[in-house]
């Protein structure tokens, strides 16, 4: 009995793939379907980097696909294709890049920039290609978090080059300036900075630029959604109640500005003794749950208060980097591939499929 295509696709719609919560079916996975006597080869086409489990995709679909009788063989390829998103109406496109999430809290103190370092990196990790916008003007931690020195060059007297730190392509004011060089600027200045600092440099072939937010809802979180075009926004707290009160505020303002909000990562989420394994949660339980239900948002993941993450962050190579088979590396890269599956469901941006109407006098 000949094997058919309609048995390998009911297969593959009974199989769920544990990023999505769809089956390789209805999440438009399968590329082609091919069938050669008892030998059958798949091609499975993510949206969304997912390197670090390809293999374990393969062995799953072969495994589910073997199960038809009559099948002798199954060869199945994994790869990811990563596209532009929409973003909000009217924003000029950055040259080079496709989608940019803003990483934000309502209030410091919640390790933000620690989330968005290991979220740039997990996404690398991942086999995309990332970049670290260090937006926080006043208070840069990227260049001491991703372990750069020095100043960057510009090749043509117009962009800057970008720094790279673990695979990752950076810009950050602190670059420019002394560690202990206060920025005592007002907000224009600031805005401006900003939007140099995007615009400026000279990103290669970005697929998600990571946007380190400095805390509150400020200048500068006004200026990205008025003026960079971003695909979606991660908000960061802890479960304690006052972080959270901020955290929705931070929510709420991308809400009015329509930039959607991807999902809350919950940090510093339950401390566990490392010396007699006892887990406490010392800033509250379930905080970011109730948020996530009252605004019917995600959430990511959660991330536990970990003195080897702090270290690993300050000394210039991140948990991801330092440690990536540690529980807290996992967790980034759940969170990472979470964040791309939900862009991966956003609306694709086709503006630079469509041809430019100039208008010249002949």
């Amino acid at each position: 009995m000949a094997i058919t295509r309609e048995q390998v696709e009911a297969q593959l719609d009974t199989l769920i793939n544990p990023d999505t919560g769809k089956s390789y079916l209805a999440g438009k996975s399968v590329k082609s379907v091919k069938i050669d006597g008892a030998a059958v080869g798949i091609e499975i086409v993510l949206g969304y980097p997912a390197k670090t489990v390809f293999d374990s995709t393969r062995k799953a679909i072969a495994e589910q696909i073997k199960a038809i009788p009559g099948v002798d063989s199954v060869d199945v390829l994994v790869t990811s294709k990563i596209v532009s998103h929409a973003v909000q109406r009217g924003v000029k496109l950055v040259p080079n890049v496709k989608n940019i999430v803003a990483v934000a809290s309502g209030k410091g103190g919640v390790g933000k920039s620690t989330v968005s370092v290991n979220l740039a990196l997990a996404l690398a990790a991942e086999g995309a290609t990332v970049g670290m916008l260090d937006a926080d003007i006043y208070g840069p931690s990227q260049p001491t978090m991703l372990g750069i020195k020095g100043r960057p060059e510009s090749k043509d007297g117009k962009r800057i080059e970008p720094m790279v730190g673990h695979g990752v392509q950076a810009m950050s004011i602190g670059f420019m300036i002394d560690t202990e060089t206060p920025m005592v600027w007002r907000g224009p200045m600031v805005t401006q900075a900003l939007e140099q600092l995007l615009n400026e440099t000279h990103w290669k072939d970005i697929d998600y630029l990571v946007v380190d937010l400095p805390p509150g809802t400020g200048d500068i979180q006004l200026t990205l959604a008025q003026r960079v075009p971003v695909t979606g926004a991660v908000i960061v707290t802890t479960p304690q109640d006052i972080a959270l009160l901020d955290a929705r505020k931070g929510l709420k303002m991308f809400e009015k500005v329509n930039i959607p909000i991807l999902g809350i990562v919950e940090n510093m989420s339950t401390h566990v003794c490392p010396n007699c394994g006892h887990e406490s949660h010392i800033f509250g339980e379930g905080g970011a749950d109730r948020m996530a239900k009252d605004y019917r948002v995600e959430v990511l993941g959660s991330i536990p208060l970990d003195i080897d993450i702090r270290q690993q962050a300050d000394s210039g190579c991140p948990t991801v980097v330092a440690a990536p088979d540690s529980r807290a590396a996992q967790i980034y890269r759940q969170i990472a591939r979470r964040v791309a599956v939900k862009l991966a469901d956003k609306q694709q941006d086709h503006s630079s499929a469509f041809p430019k109407i100039v208008v010249q006098n002949t």
